[in-house]
């Protein structure tokens, strides 16, 4: 039995806008939640590792909604805005409510997008605490 890897935030970030742009008879009606949820999967393992880059990996255990109110007074306005946008669209794309429409393509994309900003901005590749609003250690 092989074990699961888990996928990066880039790879996930492709399958959302695989269904986004080719949605298929087997994927109808349900690729719009789907996107969602891949996107919405790696906007949060991509702040999971930008925590754990910025010497604040403590915060990854806590509620999406308190890292992103962190990320506003760590990381400031221009980084927190768009991931909060992104984060708060998706995750209402992931629910089912009853007299709502799913998303569409486009707007998929726009968030799909916004949250490709993010990963691929702060992937923590060569970044120190100081890059991330904090110094490593504090």
């Amino acid at each position: 039995m092989s074990v699961p890897v888990p996928m990066s935030p880039a790879e996930l970030l492709g399958a959302a806008k695989d269904l986004c742009r080719r949605p298929g008879t087997a994927t109808a009606g349900l690729w719009p939640r789907a996107a969602a949820l891949l996107a919405r999967q790696a906007l949060e393992s991509a702040l999971g590792s930008y925590w754990a880059a910025a010497s604040l990996a403590a915060l990854s255990g806590c509620p999406m909604r308190t890292q992103l109110a962190c990320l506003w007074e760590i990381a400031g306005r221009e980084v927190a805005g768009p991931v909060s946008s992104a984060w708060a669209a998706l995750s209402s794309a992931c629910h089912l409510h009853p007299y709502e429409l799913a998303p569409t393509a486009p707007e998929l994309l726009s968030w799909v997008q916004a949250a490709e900003g993010f990963c691929e901005q702060w992937s923590g590749a060569g970044r120190t605490g100081a890059d991330y609003g904090t110094s490593p250690g504090t």
